[in-house]
Order: structure tokens, then C-alpha cells, then sequence
């Protein structure tokens, strides 16, 4: 018979006080971080974190898909990980991790072949296993640990769209992990709060800023970066796959730097010119 009163163990104990005390510190003073789509990059990501360089008492929150089509999911896992042992760590779960679950957990030969064309044959690459059965333990308690959104007094954080008019807790799991902005873009969000999203990549490298929205999937996948949000002091830090920082400093000043590399590198003729600013401004590409 299960024992409903007994005592919490020590480590239980210092778990929960450890978790209170970084909730106590953040509302003082410390950073809210969210970071986007990581797709495996591992590098990306560990160059991310150590240009942030966090605190114990910064939160950081992470959009979801941390699996799939980059060289190390694994690696990015292992490394959210032992994130969560330096500050409060807010995992929120995307499609891909979804769909990654759900061909643990279930036997379908058309789940399986659809997850290895949104790019799972990396993921199982990564870890040394030839079949998501074989998916070790601590991956699977980290995936089924993530949430579905995470909200502030002043935000709120969730993989792909929101409807305007509902509570988060009434969105569908399409709406909160598979509907791109290039589908819908939603307007401002009934509570006043601002929306900081993934899923939709941002295939000109930069941020998607609305003011009441922002997308920071920038594209990291496709050759573009990963991308980290102070949002209360909208500082952005980006990298490269190799981890390489390209970017640090004022949300929408990335936009100026790259333009000035632009200008140092070439003079483009006025049909160049044209083309980049057309797919400067394609911003809802998924």
C-alpha cells in the first residue's frame, strides 16, 4: 500500500526549496531568457549558453524541437539538462518532440515514416539507436517533462500560434504545436500579454517582431541561427551551427549590423537590391 503521508526523502526536499528559491530570485532581478528552435544543433546551442552565460537566477525558456534534422539531438538534450542544475529551466514541448514521442509510444508503421521524413534519422543517429523504442531513459523523461506553454505576469511563451480571443489553456495541440504563422497570423492576445513563439522559421536569420508577437525561430536548420531573447531588456544573442556568436546586442539592431556587412562586402545592382529586400520582408515563411 502506498504510503500518501510520508515524509518528503532529502533530496525531494532540496529540490522543491531550490526550485522556490530561483522563482524568489527571478521576481527580484533575474533575466527571462526564451530561446528557439534547436533541431539538434548541439554547438549552436552550447555557444548560445555560454554568451548568455546564465544565472541562478534567470529563467530560460525554450521554445521546443530539440530533436530532429541537426547532426546532435541528443547533445542538445544532455545539455538542457544540465541547464536545468544552473537556473530555473522552463522546457516547452514542439511538434517535432511530439511526433518523436509519439513513435516511442506507438506502434504505426505511417507515424514512423513520416517522422523520419521531418527528419528523425538524425535523431536516431545521434543517440546510437536504430529504433525509438530503444530511446534512453533520460530523454524520455526530458520530452515528457516539457509543457505545452509557460506565462508571466507579461508574457507568455508557446511553440507555434495562439487564437486572440481563448485562454492557452483551451488551444488544441494544433494550434499550440503545429499551426504556422504563415497560415495565420493572430492579433494581439485578449489578456495584453506578449507572445514569444517558434515554429515559424524566420528564413531572413531575423526576428519576427509585431510588438505583441515575436517569432524567434530563425531558421537555424536551413543555414539561418539560433536565437535567445532577453525579453524584458530585448536583448538578442544569436549563433551559427559551429556555436559561432554573430550577434549580440539590441533586438532589431541585428538588422542594421548585417546590413552594414552587407554594404562593406558589395555594391549590389538595383535588380540585387530588389531581391534582397524582398526576401528581407518574407518573414512568415515556415
Amino acid at each position: 500500500m502506498t504510503n500518501r503521508s510520508r515524509r518528503p526523502t532529502a533530496k525531494e526536499t532540496q529540490r522543491v526549496n531550490t526550485a522556490a528559491d530561483r522563482e524568489r530570485k527571478r521576481a527580484s532581478g533575474g533575466r527571462l531568457i526564451a530561446v528557439g528552435d534547436i533541431h539538434g544543433y548541439s554547438e549552436a546551442l552550447r555557444g548560445l549558453l555560454e554568451a548568455i552565460d546564465p544565472k541562478p537566477d534567470d529563467t530560460i525558456v525554450t521554445l521546443g524541437d530539440y530533436v530532429d534534422r541537426g547532426p546532435d539531438s541528443a547533445g542538445v538534450i544532455d545539455l538542457l539538462i544540465d541547464l536545468a542544475k544552473t537556473c530555473r529551466l522552463v522546457p516547452i514541448l514542439g511538434n517535432h518532440d511530439q511526433m518523436f514521442l509519439d513513435v516511442i509510444e506507438v506502434d504505426s508503421p505511417d507515424m514512423y515514416r513520416d517522422w523520419l521524413s521531418y527528419g528523425g534519422t538524425a535523431t536516431l543517429r545521434s543517440m546510437g539507436i536504430d529504433h525509438p523504442e530503444d530511446t534512453p531513459r533520460r530523454y524520455r523523461l526530458f520530452l515528457n517533462r516539457c509543457v505545452d506553454y509557460y506565462e508571466t505576469e507579461s508574457h507568455f511563451f508557446i511553440h507555434a500560434n495562439y487564437l486572440h480571443d481563448q485562454p492557452l489553456k483551451r488551444l488544441s495541440v494544433w494550434v499550440m504545436r503545429w499551426e504556422s504563422l504563415r497560415q495565420r497570423v493572430p492579433g494581439p492576445h485578449f489578456s495584453g500579454k506578449t507572445a514569444v513563439v517558434g515554429h515559424t522559421a524566420q528564413k531572413n536569420g531575423r526576428v519576427l517582431d509585431l510588438g505583441y508577437l515575436k517569432c524567434i525561430d530563425t531558421y537555424l536548420y536551413g543555414g539561418g541561427r539560433l536565437t535567445a531573447l532577453d525579453v524584458d531588456r530585448n536583448h538578442l544573442w544569436q549563433t551559427d551551427a559551429a556555436g559561432t556568436v554573430v550577434y549580440s546586442g539590441a533586438l532589431n539592431g541585428e538588422v542594421a549590423a548585417r546590413k552594414t556587412a552587407e554594404a562593406d562586402a558589395a555594391s549590389p545592382s538595383p535588380e540585387s537590391e530588389t531581391q534582397d529586400v524582398t526576401a528581407e520582408n518574407d518573414d512568415t515563411t515556415a
